[in-house]
Parts: structure tokens; sequence; C-alpha cells
């Protein structure tokens, strides 16, 4: 039976404004914006017209179909808070990666410096200081794939198997839609903190191309991003959309001077070597007049190379007289094609389609090896396959709606009505022998066979959804589902959303759902040994005979109840303010857990099958696994506004502000079956203190003729951090910590740009022009001595300022 959350009372509300950007408004543009927006009828446009007509004079508008079923919706009249970002939006960042330019622009959102092992290969998203897990990505409204990829090292992204969404090349998109609301009922599970909902260019004339090149003040850290994006019509009854890019990004290095040393040896602390190509398309055509046929696809490849910790000469003067850096690769293929068609017949709006999707990943080092390996054979190979990942998601939809004018009513009962069918695998592939025998390959060990994994489930799921206007400006939106995983049982989530219009300058909205996410095969079946010079880090999959040793439970899904009250308001022309607050409680949060170190964790892996090399810390090894840890609360507001100055002959200026206040709370820790908790005073930061309570973008954008200046300040709120000892009588100690605070920080960016013909347009920009960075970290806690910051904080980089030089062409 589906479960439709009852509504708040009018107190309850919660408001949204998204910036402006150009009002869609045939139906063609409509149907083409997302594989899951239904065409429109003539009559249904009529009915809902009354929608358009609470917008200010002058005002254009852009319709959404994210957190909607409503083929008519505004991102400002919406019942649940929804930004758009478009691509110029996008684009004025200077960033060459989508991801960096949604963070540079959406104070809710936030990301590690840098992540350790193989999350710093993948580019992740996460909102309102949740993870990456609980924010959902879709393309063109059809659910994404997640990378193969696990977050395997400790941090606030720990567990993630995160969408990579720099696989989407940032030339094919149109604009974002981000969701600041729990949406589970309404697209499933992940979708706890929010979704974004990346819509693609859908031209039919037009040639768009962009080089964009730059570095840090440091000298390091290069970057090239080239792209080209073409649309062309379909004979004129569709069009067809291509994009292509291509970008390097080179190492950077902020690490200091190697205690073991004396000199500056240790490259481990920075930015992975990238290289990445893309390719995409978007296309639709209407057979007939009431049939179109849709279909969008993406690939991408990336090689990536990120250093490891030093190794000293000692450890093979035979192979390596004067030492080695290792050096981690990773080898991707990501794919991913959707083809549908969707239509209007007997006044019934409908849509059917699938999407095929998937990631392949293959994980190597290089300039390392295998002490044992040549202790036992008076040979070891320095580069080695350490194992591979690959994971497929396919997922059918079928939906229908239908708007009825019901007479009571204010506005047409819209009446939607779908299921959705998914399939999902995940592999992990054992290394070569070389990589795993004895104490393994320096800097990573290869996977054994024993913790190689197979895996897959099939996801059935039903929905319904009803909206309508009550009264005139009093809108009412409920929206049931029901899901069953053959691995995790079945769910059933709600969600009840209402808006009340004052007047035309003063509204109320409020929304209360319950949500769920299902644990991922990765969490369910991933195990990995990574080594470093000192010590190890093993983590056991949950059902192993080793983590149940240990005190493991099998994986429950996370639960969530979210609410979110807040107003928009239009007080004078061109000023548009918007408050949002939100509380998201979530229970059985899947994390890493139960952190044993010692001889405890050495025993664990032994079990597990995990060799250690020799001269190891035992303090420094440590074993986990992941468990339903912790349960949380997470408490914020989210404030935007903008408003347009018009100087006349002086130009134009367009202010705008958003800030996000964002805590999260851990209201109980769960326990493993040996009765020790699962969180210790490091991980429980790594949920309620990582991440800045506050987060502030304020700025400017001045236009005049040719001329365009943008200044923006980010603010980026104080976080604590728990620092282990590496020296002294705590050094490596599981239980006791250095608690570290990172001061607030700002950093400033700025865009100076000229339209030099109609067509080709030249950005001179800085990010972060006075070159911030965090706070260093104590001496007692800096390992090596060149592990100068903590990349875990989510908070400002270390890499300092960024320049840059952006070329664009326009085809008029």
């Amino acid at each position: 039976m589906l479960l439709l959350m009852p509504l708040l009372s009018p107190a309850v509300v919660s408001s949204a404004l998204a910036a402006p950007s150009q009002v869609i408004e045939n139906r063609k543009k409509i149907s083409s914006t997302s594989g899951n927006s239904y065409s429109v009828s003539t009559k249904q446009s009529v009915l809902s017209a009354s929608k358009l007509r609470r917008q200010p004079a002058g005002e254009e508008e852009q319709v959404i179909v994210t957190g909607t079923r409503d083929p008519h919706q505004t991102a400002r009249n919406s019942v649940s808070p929804v930004v758009v970002l478009s691509a110029k939006q996008l684009q004025q960042t200077g960033q060459a990666d989508l991801r960096d330019a949604l963070i540079q622009m959406a104070p809710s959102m936030t990301r590690s410096s840098m992540n350790v092992g193989t999350g710093n290969l993948t580019d992740a998203i996460q909102l309102r200081g949740l993870t990456p897990n609980q924010t959902l990505v879709l393309v063109n409204g059809k659910r994404r794939h997640a990378s193969s990829v696990i977050t395997d090292a400790s941090g606030p992204q720990q567990g993630a198997v995160p969408v990579d969404i720099d696989m989407i090349p940032v030339s094919a998109v149109d604009h974002v839609e981000i969701l600041q609301d729990g949406a589970a009922a309404q697209y499933g599970s992940d979708a706890i903190a929010g979704v974004v909902n990346i819509i693609l260019k859908h031209s039919s004339r037009e040639l768009t191309m962009q080089a964009i090149n730059g570095g840090y003040y440091a000298g390091d850290g290069f970057t090239s991003g080239e792209s080209l994006n073409w649309g062309t019509s379909l004979g004129g009854r569709g069009f067809f959309d291509l994009s292509a890019e291509y970008k390097h990004m080179d190492h950077t290095d902020r690490g200091g001077i190697d205690n073991r040393t004396g000199e500056h040896t240790n490259l481990f602390l920075g930015n992975a070597q990238q290289n990445r190509e893309t390719i995409s398309y978007n296309m639709g055509y209407d057979i007939t007049d009431n049939i179109q046929l849709y279909s969008f696809a993406t690939f991408g490849h990336v090689n990536s190379e990120s250093f490891q910790n030093y190794r000293l000469p000692s450890v093979l003067p035979e192979v390596y007289p004067t030492g080695f850096s290792p050096q981690l690769t990773m080898d991707q293929n990501d794919y991913s094609f959707t083809a549908g068609l969707k239509g209007t017949h007997f006044g019934w709006d409908w849509d059917v389609s699938t999407t095929y999707g998937g990631n392949v990943a293959d994980v190597g080092l290089f300039e390392s090896a295998n002490p044992d390996l040549y202790a036992a054979t008076g040979h070891t190979p320095t580069r080695f396959s350490l194992m591979s990942f690959n994971d497929t998601q396919w997922t059918t939809d079928a939906g229908i709606r239908r708007g009825f004018d019901v007479p009571v009513l204010a506005g047409p009962l819209n009446f939607s009505l779908g299921a959705q069918y998914r399939y999902d695998t995940y592999q992990v592939g054992a290394g070569e022998p070389a990589s795993y025998y004895g104490g393994g390959s320096a800097a990573s060990t290869g996977l054994n066979p024993s913790s190689a994994s197979k895996s897959n489930r099939d996801v059935t799921a039903g929905y319904l959804n009803l909206s309508t206007e009550l009264l005139k400006g009093w809108q009412f939106d409920l929206a049931g589902r029901i899901e069953h995983y053959t691995d995790a049982g079945n769910t059933e989530t709600g969600k009840a959303s209402t808006r009340y219009d004052v007047n035309k300058w003063f509204a109320l909205r409020g929304t209360v759902a319950n949500g769920f996410r299902a644990p991922t095969l990765a969490e369910e079946h991933y195990a990995n040994l990574a080594v470093s010079p000192t010590g190890a880090s093993g983590i056991l999959a949950g059902d192993s005979e080793s983590a149940i040793l240990l005190g493991s439970k099998r994986l429950r899904p996370e639960t969530s109840m979210n609410y979110s009250a807040g107003i928009v308001l239009n007080p004078i022309e061109r000023m548009h303010i918007t408050i949002d607050a939100y509380q998201i409680s979530l229970h059985h949060r899947i994390t890493l857990g139960g952190v044993y170190n010692g001889q405890q964790a050495i025993d664990a892996l032994d079990a597990g099958g995990f060799g250690l090399p020799s001269g190891l810390i035992p303090d420094d090894v440590t074993a986990q696994y992941f468990a339903n840890t912790a349960n949380t609360r997470t408490r914020g507001i989210d404030i935007s506004g903008n408003y347009v100055t018009p100087f006349g002959e002086f130009g134009t200026v367009t202010w705008d502000a958003a800030i996000n206040l964002n805590r999260t709370t851990i209201t109980s820790v769960a326990n493993d079956q040996n009765g020790n908790p699962l969180l210790n005073a490091l991980y429980r930061g790594y949920l309620d203190s990582y991440t800045p309570r506050n987060k502030e973008i304020i700025g400017l954008t001045w236009q005049k003729g040719k001329w365009s200046v943008g200044i923006h300040e980010i603010r980026y709120g104080k976080v604590t951090s728990q620092q282990q000892y590496v020296t002294g009588p705590y050094a490596y100690s599981n239980s006791v910590y250095l608690p570290f605070n990172n001061r607030p920080k700002e950093q400033t960016n700025l865009l100076v740009s000229y339209q030099v013909t109609p067509s080709w347009r030249v950005a001179l920009g800085a990010n972060n022009l006075f070159n911030a960075k965090q706070r260093r970290v104590p001496y007692e806690t800096n390992y090596l001595g060149t592990s100068r910051y903590n990349y875990d904080v989510q908070q400002i980089g270390f890499n300092g300022g960024y320049y840059y030089l952006q070329i664009n062409y326009r085809m008029p």
C-alpha cells in the first residue's frame, strides 16, 4: 500500500527560488527538455495558465522537470526548493569540470580537498553535509548510474560510490536543476539530501566552442579544457545535439619536508594527474504529431595518476637505491545510453524508456615493488595490476500522466502513475599474483582472489503522484512510492508538499517526506587493503568470517524523515529572496565503522587472506567494515536572493547572495555484536564537524556593452577535525585525538570578459584571487612531516589561487 504522508500545518512550509533563465514556452521545447517530461496539450496549457500569470510582469521563468510531474511548473512557483543554474552561469565560474563549477555556485554543495586512494580519482558531489550516497543524480530526468569505484579511505566521503558527473561533458549541459529537498517518494533510493538533474542541450541550430587554460599560483596544476557543442535539425521534425570534450590536469604538490629524509621527497599531498575524453549526444524526433522518439548517451574515458607516500631507499635498495614514490593509477571507461518514446493518446501523456549504463575501472600501480616477492625470488615487477571494478545499471521506466479539469478546483488535477524495473550488477576482480604475494606491492596491495566478488540485485518500484491547485494560489502535491530490493527488502515512502501564495509579494511552502537508501552492492561486498610506510588500513566485506569475528551485522537500509519550511519574497520589482529551513533525521547510516587496530586488526586481516609487510607499527594497522553505525539529525537553512539594478548608460548590475547554514548532530551510535561502539571520535567527526557550519556566496556581475565583470566572495565556516597523533605517548592511538579548529576562510573569485565580436568572447579570471588556504596542522599530527593540511575537511582547499584564460566561440 502506498504511504501518502499527512500534510503539515500551514506553519510548516518551505520555499525556493531559482535564478531566472530563458523561459521555455512551446510544446516542443518542453517535451525535449527531459525524457520524463510529458508533451503538453493546448487544453492543459490553458488550465495551468494561472501559475504562469502569478509571475511579476516582465519576468521570465524556467520551466522545470525536477521534483514535479506537472509539465507547467516553474522554479519560482515550485512546491519544493529548486535552484536552476544555466550553462552561462556554469561557464562564468571558469571551471573545466561540472562538479567544481557547481561547488562555486551552490552553497549547499561541498567536497573534500582531496580523497586518498581510489577516491582521489573520481569526481563526486554532495548536498547539505551528507555524503554523495545521499544525493541522487539524474540526466534528463533519468537515474544516472554510479561509478564502480568506492571511496575506500577514511573521511567524510567514506564508503561513497558516487556518480562521477564529470563523465558528462560540461559543454553538453543546458542547465542544472538542484532539488534541495528529500525526494525518495518521487525518484527512489538515494534522494535523501536532494536531487541534481542535469538537463542536456537540445539545440537544432548551434555551434559553440570553448577553451580554458590555467594553473595555480604555485606554478603547478596546469589545466587545459577544450570543448565543442553542435546542434542540427532533423528534417524540421527534431534535433540532434552533439558534444565532445577533452581535459588535462597536472599534479599539484602541497606537501612539506619529509622528516625521514630532511628533503622535499614526498609528493603525496596534492591533486592527481588526469586526462579525460568525453562525448555525448541528445536527440529527439517527432515520429508523428503525437509521438516522439528521444535518445541520449554519454561515453567517457579517464586515465588518472595519484602519488602515494615516498618509500625510503632501505625498503628495496637493490631496485630503488634512492627510494621511490609509487603512483596509483586508474583507467576508467564510463558509458550510458537511453532510448524512449513519449507522446499523447486519448488525452493521456505517456513515456516509456530504458537506460543502460556502467563503469569499468582498472586500478594499477607503478614505480613500486613487492619486497617480499623480491626476497623470495630475486625479482619483482615495478608495475602492478591491483584490482578491477565493474558495475552496470539497467533501468526501464513507464509512466502516464493526465490533467483533469475539476470544477471545484482552481487548477487541473494532475494524476501520474508509473512503474520502474532496475537490474544492478557489481563486480570486483582480483589483482595479479605479484601484487598480493606476501605483504603485497608497496603503497597499495593487490586484491586477493578470496576477496573478489560478483553480485547483482533486482529492484522493482511503482509510484503515484497527485498535484493540483485547491484554491487560487494554494498548490498541493502528494507522492507515494513502493520499492522491492531482492537484497534489502521492501520500502514505502511518501511526500506531501504545499504552497500558498498570499499575494504576489509573499508565499509560504511546506514539505514533509520520508526516504530511504538501500546499501550499495559495494558496501555489501567490497574488501581491500592499503599500506602506508608505517601502517596499513584494511576493509573487510561485512559478511566475511573475519568481519563477523570482529562483530559485524547484516546491513540494513538507511531511512529518513525530511521536513522543510520557508518563505519566498518579492518585496520590490526585480528583487527575489527565499529562506528555507530543513531537518533531515537519518537512521541506520551506513559508514565505515568498527575501528579495530593493533593485534586484533592484524589477526582479522590475516584471517581475511590479507598479507602484511614487515616493519609496520602494530597500532597503525586498522581493520574495518561497513555497518549501520549511527543515527544523525541535520538541520539547516538555505537563503538566496538576487536583485537587478539598471544604471542606464553605466550598465546593469546583478547582485546575488546565497547562504547555507548546516549542522549535523549524532543522536546515537550503534554497537557491534561484541558490544563495542562502531564509531570513535575520529569517525564521529567525519559525520558532524568536517563540513562547514556555513557557506556563503555573495557577489555581483556588472555588464555594459561588450564588457562584463563578475566578482564573488565565498566564505567557508569553521570546521573541526580530529587529528591522529603521530608522535608522543598517543601516537597512532585509536581513542585519543587532537581536536583542531580550521578557522573560517574566504576566497575571492574574479572574472573579466570582453565580447570581441558577436561570435568571439575572451575572459581572464582568477579563483581564490588572494591565495587563501587552510591552516596547517600541528607538528605532532603531521604524518611524516609532509601532510601539512587536513585533506579530509570540506572547507577551503589547500592548493591556493588559480588563474585562467577562457575563449569562447558561438556561431551567430
